[in-house]
């Protein structure tokens, strides 16, 4: 009975073992962003439901506020090896497959309702398979961002208010469309140096939504935010390709649903926060102006389709996405 109990536990250790192991596969998702912010927050609760969708197979490791890298080394990471996962902006991805970077043009969206009608459209879908193709990696779901405003020390109303203003702007070629639009200076910095950059006057002001501006404490050294709307931004959440093939299909089902359902949770609570964060800002003793977008959305129109302007999809994309209908978030 003793030498079958032992027989016994020697042909369960492997499988036990194998288990162990499996349980230890631990995955590395990068973002640029700060902990107390939706990306995050949602980051995490995606780790901890893989995991136990997963019955342990996959742990995920989240890395916050540029801790692996800025936007740029962090996409590179995915072929390098040094990330599995990240969240990066639809400009950055445009730098492996331009179009997908349309939804970065100034004022290409209507409003909310018309990008929420892109994120659940077919060309969306076409936009990831041919990410995909041109990179070897899966990018799975799209979180709103929101919009993104214009702050500085003075009063920004219109265009020409804006001209010759040194403007932070990320370090995507796209961003310099909106800056051409209006006459700025765009100076590249990256994230996690922008408040000092801003501290010390070494740009004039900077663009980004309203829940960044308040998580980064940008408004610290910041007197006027000026409500532009001039993007409406959004996240990629990325597997490499490296990671993405290591997967079961039903773990890739797990991750594709998973990171769709945090995708989802996150742009809610961003478009609240967004909506409610003017009167917090102006509780704060900011001056929070609406200046007219009817006279940037002019200037910026006609640079949607030039190639020189940073324009890197068809005419046909870019008639398909004004077609889209709007859908109520």
């Amino acid at each position: 009975m003793h030498r079958r109990t032992l027989i016994g536990t020697a042909l369960a250790a492997p499988a036990l073992l194998g288990r162990a192991a499996q349980a230890q596969t631990r995955l590395r998702w990068a973002h640029v962003y700060e902990t107390n912010e939706p990306y995050h927050t949602e980051a995490l609760w995606a780790a901890q439901q893989i995991q136990q969708r997963t019955n342990n197979r996959w742990a995920i490791e989240v890395f916050p506020a540029s801790a692996l890298g800025n936007e740029p080394t962090i996409n590179q990471g995915l072929a390098l090896g040094t990330v599995d996962m990240i969240y990066t902006g639809a400009s950055f991805a445009g730098a492996t497959f331009r179009p997908i970077a349309v939804s970065n043009a100034p004022y290409v969206f209507r409003d909310y309702a018309h990008f929420m009608g892109y994120r659940d459209s077919e060309l969306l879908r076409e936009m990831f398979a041919g990410y995909n193709r041109q990179s070897g990696h899966s990018a799975l779901a799209l979180t709103y961002y929101g919009e993104r405003h214009v702050t500085a020390n003075r009063s920004i109303m219109r265009p020409e208010d804006m001209r010759g203003m040194k403007l932070r702007v990320p370090q995507a070629p796209l961003y310099l469309m909106f800056t051409r639009s209006v006459g700025a200076n765009a100076t590249p910095i990256a994230f996690a140096e922008v408040y000092l950059a801003l501290q010390q006057g070494t740009v004039d002001g900077q663009e980004n939504p309203l829940p960044t501006i308040q998580a980064k404490k940008f408004y610290e050294v910041q007197s006027h935010i000026s409500l532009t709307a001039h993007i409406t931004e959004s996240l990629l959440t990325i597997v490499s390709g490296n990671t993405w093939r290591r997967l079961n299909d039903a773990d890739k089902a797990t991750f594709q649903q998973v990171l769709k359902e945090a995708a989802d949770r996150a742009t809610a609570e961003i478009r609240r926060q967004e909506q409610a964060l003017p009167a917090w800002f102006e509780q704060q003793g900011k001056t929070v102006q609406r200046p007219d977008r009817a006279a940037f959305r002019a200037a910026a129109v006609p640079l949607h389709n030039d190639a020189a302007a940073g324009a890197g999809w068809t005419r046909e994309q870019y008639d398909r996405l004004q077609a889209i209908g709007s859908r109520p978030g």
